[in-house]
């Protein structure tokens, strides 16, 4: 899902601690009637209708719901499906994947697009979009919009997949743009707002100490709530990737999976099975294993764990064509150099995500044989993570933020997959590009806020009434903790 609107917004969750005046706490703070929210819901839902078909009785558009045009400003954020909005000047793209630039290809004509050099890149590359509407924005450097009544934006990098950004909006309500019904009582006023949006983002340190944030009253953050569950409290990324590429560096090297994850433990396990007793005739005059490691990948995203693999093993990486021309188009030189077109120069092999399962990679290694006799793969996904059994599933948030999760996660925490086998090992791993629910946690509480909308699994009352939840437990907390970033081991992650 994409953003929501802050202001009389009855997807948003309100700080009542928000320092304003009455008039402002007003506007701020009190939630609408369960009417007034259930009629904005019921727009919205028929707005995302999945047998909607564009007629003339429709208006020949799917409508856009109200959370997808920031309040009071003449901007949309991820809501190329709904063509051209009543009132929008400025289309934003948070980054290149396509849940998020539905419907934008090379007829694309209702209005400028923004968004960071790297998505503008890939955007033109994969969808053939006219150049002209395309504007790329710098990093970390405040820009006036045009024609949205003097609109600032700042890009932050999200911690994503290549080219991803947060938006900082800073500006004044001058329209009611979009096609709801709810209308801002401040459109006109003096008043100057800020929005942070988050798109999809790895929440971090570095987003709250951003000087762009640090410090700054925010009226609303747009926030990726894909893992707002106390269960997806996965490792972090550098965690998860060092543990990769430390197992791919003992498994080319000739250590067995079985010995590998289990460490310097002595105790046996049922991934024993994986170890390889030659047969009597080798005996004395065994081959030499070769190993072909593969990383599951999105058309963008995941890149981290295959250049860190491919770094630990000294090897080229190889992908098809299509793939490396979309890699191409990303600022990412290491990566650059390290592509072959030869597959047998590359010791690591980049294939789409679906690939990793036990019937396709085999399918996928058959090619290769003869040149390898094992592959090692790596389906990298928070999805994968599984909780520790007797793990608290309602924790309060004074427990959360003061227990480190995974002080310790290295390839010894790994277990392959079900299916592997002997010589097609794979493992599901914990890496996600989105925000697990401490980091979301973290950042919450780190910020000075005066609303929360969520843009994810918003599409059920029970769903979003879970977020509101949790909101509140945070707006609780931040209560008692006063002003303050929370503590973290490193700027990359708490």
């Amino acid at each position: 899902m994409s953003p929501s609107k802050p202001e009389h917004n009855p997807s948003s969750y309100s700080n009542s601690s928000a320092n304003h005046s009455p008039s402002k706490t007003s506007a701020f703070s009190v939630l609408m009637s369960s009417h007034q929210e259930n009629e904005a819901w019921k727009e919205a839902t028929v707005a995302e209708d999945r047998n909607f078909r564009p007629t003339k009785g429709n208006g020949g558009r799917r409508k856009a719901p109200f959370y997808k045009v920031m309040t009071g400003m003449p901007i949309a954020v991820d809501a190329f499906r709904y063509g051209a909005i009543p009132g929008v000047t400025a289309y934003f793209l948070t980054h290149a994947h396509s849940d998020h630039y539905t419907n934008l290809s090379s007829k694309w004509k209702a209005g400028p697009i923004y968004c960071s050099e790297g998505t503008a890149n890939l955007i033109i590359h994969m969808l053939s979009v006219d150049r002209k509407w395309v504007h790329p924005l710098p990093m970390d450097v405040p820009t006036t919009i045009p024609n949205t009544g003097g609109v600032k934006v700042t890009l932050i990098e999200a911690n994503h997949c290549p080219g991803s950004s947060l938006f900082l909006f800073e500006g004044p309500q001058t329209i009611d743009a979009g096609d709801s019904s709810y209308k801002s009582p401040f459109v006109g006023s003096a008043r100057m707002f800020r929005y942070l949006h988050c798109g999809d983002f790895r929440a971090s340190p570095q987003h709250v100490l951003h000087p762009s944030v640090k410090g700054k009253r925010l009226d609303c953050i747009y926030l990726d709530t894909t893992y707002l569950n106390p269960k997806y409290t996965f490792p972090s990324q550098a965690q998860v990737i060092s543990a990769c590429a430390d197992l791919a560096k003992k498994v080319v090297s000739g250590e067995s999976v079985a010995t590998a994850i289990k460490g310097n433990g002595s105790t046996k396990t049922m991934d024993d099975w994986f170890t390889i007793v030659p047969k009597s005739e080798d005996k004395g005059n065994v081959k030499i294993q070769r190993t072909l490691v593969v990383v599951g990948t999105y058309s963008i995203g995941k890149e981290r764990v295959v250049k860190a693999v491919a770094k630990a093993l000294r090897t080229k990486v190889y992908c098809d064509s299509r793939k490396a021309a979309i890699l191409r188009c990303q600022a990412d030189p290491e990566l650059h150099a390290m592509l072959t077109k030869d597959p047998y120069e590359a010791g690591v092999h980049l294939v789409p995500l679906g690939v990793i399962s036990s019937d396709r990679i085999k399918e996928y290694t058959e090619r290769w044989k003869g040149h390898w006799s094992k592959t090692l793969a790596f389906r990298p996904t928070g999805w994968t993570y599984t909780p520790a059994a007797g793990t608290d599933t309602a924790p309060s948030v004074a427990s959360i933020v003061s227990h480190l999760p995974h002080k310790e996660f290295t390839c010894t925490n790994l277990r392959p997959m079900r299916n592997s086998t002997a010589t097609h090992q794979l493992f599901g791993v914990p890496y996600s590009e989105h925000s697990s629910f401490f980091e979301l946690t973290c950042f919450a509480l780190s910020l000075d806020w005066a609303r929360i909308v969520a843009t994810v699994n918003v599409g059920s009352e029970s769903s979003r009434g879970k977020i509101a939840t949790w909101v509140a437990r945070w707006e609780a907390e931040k209560k008692k903790r006063g002003p303050g970033v929370v503590p973290y081991r490193t700027l990359d992650y708490w």
